[in-house]
């Protein structure tokens, strides 16, 4: 990890993140009966967890609407979620204001044209490894790992062995019984 990006993730303090595209694959499957269905990877959920233990808070911000993504919210203990977000920045500087933080404590990952502002704003822009090309230029940081497939959690984990944190909170699954 080179220490341009080290000193854009050591000052981080929470982590907001687009949905479709990010947390899921970005297809949105709607049976017969108009029922919604979105697939959410356990390793995001896991990774997500981790960075809440290390202290950073998680926030979703999302153009659409979804009961399944209130849900999955609630789920992780995602306590801030902002859904049919039409201006996705001035979302942002809500949420900014509400956690009184500045932009440079703060990562954003996103996948697509309605991101760029907020990814424009914020200390660090994150996009995920089938993001779209305009956003891949502006991004600090890109993913391996495909939206909804565990590009967050790479995220997560980037930024908390950043911070130092990652050992700490990752070494109980290493130790013997």
């Amino acid at each position: 990890m080179n220490e341009t990006l080290i000193d854009k993730l050591k000052p981080l303090k929470a982590l907001i993140m687009d949905v479709d595209g990010v947390l899921t694959d970005g297809r949105i499957v709607i049976d017969n009966q108009g029922n919604e269905a979105k697939s959410f990877d356990v390793r995001d959920g896991h990774g997500l967890k981790l960075l809440q233990r290390g202290g950073i808070t998680t926030a979703l911000l999302t153009g659409r609407y979804s009961r399944i993504v209130k849900l999955r919210a609630a789920e992780l203990g995602i306590a801030i979620v902002h859904q049919r977000s039409h201006d996705k920045l001035a979302s942002y500087r809500l949420i900014a204001r509400h956690l009184q933080l500045e932009d440079s404590e703060i990562a954003y990952i996103g996948d697509d044209l309605v991101d760029i502002p907020v990814l424009k704003r914020v200390g660090f822009a994150a996009t995920v490894a089938d993001a779209v090309p305009e956003v891949v230029r502006i991004a600090d940081w890109q993913s391996r790992l495909p939206g909804g497939r565990g590009a967050v959690r790479e995220l997560c984990q980037l930024i908390l062995k950043a911070q130092g944190k990652w050992d700490s909170l990752t070494g109980r699954y290493y130790r013997e019984n």
